[in-house]
């Protein structure tokens, strides 16, 4: 057994806020859609499917674009398509494949959940932060998310989420039904 690669005393301490707001940032913009009656998750869901041609999408390609697994993606279309935000649909090419559909109640939903959920990504992640600071912010974020990319094919086949390409429909500001 190898010894583990600890952190140093600088690694640490960029680590520790960044732990930090791994929990904060998600907790504040989950407030933004909470009072629409959606998860963060259920709201990337519905953003994903009003980007898609004719509001429809895979439901695989619906979990890799709102960086769930395939299981946890399912159990949300189920849950939101009893609330008669979204439908499934069997692909006419492919039997096999079942396709979500957003409804019109969704993009309803959607629409009235957006300005909230800009407003919560405004207060946490940009209004603290200079047009420097943004784009350095986005600059580390590609970096990290190109190395979690890399690390694709085996996230996939133990059932971890699959993160989009950054400006992909679900990206955390693509608020905008």
């Amino acid at each position: 057994m190898t010894e583990p690669r600890w952190l140093s005393k600088q690694e640490a301490a960029v680590w520790r806020p960044i732990a930090a707001m791994l929990t904060l940032v998600p907790h504040l913009i989950e407030e933004g859609v909470q009072r629409h009656g959606l998860t963060w998750f259920e709201y990337s869901m519905l953003a994903t499917l009003s980007h898609a041609p004719e509001r429809t999408i895979s439901t695989s390609d619906l979990a890799d674009h709102a960086r769930g697994s395939l299981s946890r993606t399912s159990h949300a279309t189920r849950r939101l398509e009893g609330r008669g935000l979204l439908r499934r649909d069997r692909c006419s090419e492919d039997g096999r494949v079942t396709m979500v559909v957003l409804t019109d109640a969704g993009a309803d939903l959607l629409a009235a959940a957006a300005p909230d959920h800009v407003e919560a990504v405004r207060r946490a992640i940009f209004d603290p932060l200079s047009p420097a600071q943004s784009r350095q912010l986005a600059a580390i974020c590609d970096v990290l998310l190109a190395r979690g990319l890399d690390d694709e094919p085996r996230r996939a086949e133990s059932g971890g989420a699959v993160a989009p390409a950054r400006g992909s429909p679900a990206s955390a500001v693509d608020a905008q039904p």
